[in-house]
């Protein structure tokens, strides 16, 4: 497995529009698995294809306390949404910013496995808000589309600043090295 680079807003890769998947081998097994290497890793609860820089509609999520229900979601799509609740998101692509989002409280998905069978599934609670989430990534939304402009500018001025200073060379110590 191999650990993929996320991308961070503003990249404009994550405004993409996923693809279709239409292939189903082994190298979307593989995908699939370094996205859930890489979720973990970046210990998230979700991650869309599109934040690693591969535009197909492939999403990969595991809300459990024991990560150990990871779940692979090829061409998903949002057949029915009930209800409304405000619930903090944040995101693997926007570190360190959580904000109030509203979404549909329950959700049924259809979506398609690794292998290209078909399948159906009913959420709600944060596994509904998940996959609300990553489908929104994989239509090159962001959750910070659902605030408003000054919040949107804020958020990108803070993580700019922070990827500017990760960035800066350190200083160099003066004391020769034994």
């Amino acid at each position: 497995m191999a650990k993929l680079t996320i991308l961070e807003y503003p990249d404009p890769r994550l405004r993409t529009r996923a693809a279709p998947v239409t292939v189903f081998d082994q190298a979307l097994g593989q995908l699939a698995e370094d996205m859930l290497e890489t979720m973990y890793n970046a210990k998230g609860v979700g991650l869309a294809a599109t934040q690693v820089n591969v535009h197909k509609r492939l999403l990969v999520a595991d809300v459990s306390e024991e990560r150990n229900s990871p779940l692979v979601l090829v061409n998903p799509r949002l057949v029915e949404a009930v209800d409304k609740s405000v619930n903090q998101e944040g995101c693997l692509s926007v570190p360190g910013v959580f904000e109030d989002v509203e979404r549909a409280r329950r959700v049924r998905i259809e979506f398609q496995d690794v292998t290209g069978a078909r399948r159906e599934l009913e959420s709600e609670g944060l596994l509904g808000v998940c996959i609300q989430h990553e489908i929104d990534h994989l239509e090159g939304k962001l959750f910070v589309d659902y605030l408003s402009e000054l919040k949107r500018e804020r958020i990108r001025k803070k993580l700019e600043k922070e990827r500017r200073q990760r960035a800066e060379p350190r200083p160099r110590s003066r004391v020769p090295a034994l």
